[in-house]
Formats: C-alpha cells, structure tokens, sequence
C-alpha cells in the first residue's frame, strides 16, 4: 500500500484544519491507519489511528477531544483538527499497521511524505 497526506497549512491558534491520506494499493480490512507528527528536534509521535474495518479509533491523549480521525469510502484516512494551539505544530504523516492500538512508530510501515501544519500563535 502507498500512502500520500495532503491538507497541510498555516493557522492561527483556535482554528482548525482537514488533513487527508490518500491510500492506493491493498490495505488489509484487520489493519490500522495511523497519523503520527514530528516536530523539529522531536521525536515522531502518535496522533491517532483507526481500523480500516469497522471505524473503531484511538487517540493520544493531548488531542483527544480536538482531534478527530475517520475513514471515508474513497479508502481516504482523514484527520479533523480543531482548537489547533503552536503545539500542534509539525510534519504529519500517516502510515498503516497491523497491530491494534499501536502506537509506537516502530509498530507502523508504508509511511506516507508527509505534509507541514503550523499553527501561529
């Protein structure tokens, strides 16, 4: 499977952003799509993940309830971020994993290029 986000931007704080991840080739129904982001000097960190069958989501904690990941029927992982703060800044990128609730960059494969989001305060 490749993988491709798009949807990256600058912002203000406190507004919100649609990032999408394309997918094409075979992306198994019992997988898990993921988007992680990275800050400068940082390490990659996970943001939220859902499973290709069935919706079922996770997220981390720091954008639980501002954040909202979904999967759309033209096989697209999206990520819904509203209430955006300076922290949220990064490169996002989304990637697949067979393992549930992973969360671990490790855990995940087929990364996709990843799209800048900044978020001015």
């Amino acid at each position: 499977v490749q993988l491709q986000a798009s949807g990256g931007g600058l912002v203000q704080a406190g507004g919100s952003l649609r990032l999408s991840c394309a997918t094409s080739g075979r992306t198994l129904s019992s997988h898990t799509m993921g988007w992680f982001r990275q800050s400068p000097g940082k390490e990659r960190e996970f943001v939220a993940g859902v499973r290709v069958s069935g919706g079922s989501k996770y997220y981390a904690d720091s954008v639980k309830g501002r954040f909202t990941i979904s999967r759309d029927n033209a096989k697209n992982v999206n990520l819904q971020m509203n209430s955006l703060t300076p922290e949220d800044t990064g490169i996002y990128y989304c990637a697949t994993t067979p393992v549930w609730g992973a969360r671990g960059p490790s855990d995940f494969r087929s990364w996709g290029q990843g799209t800048q989001v900044t978020v001015s305060s």
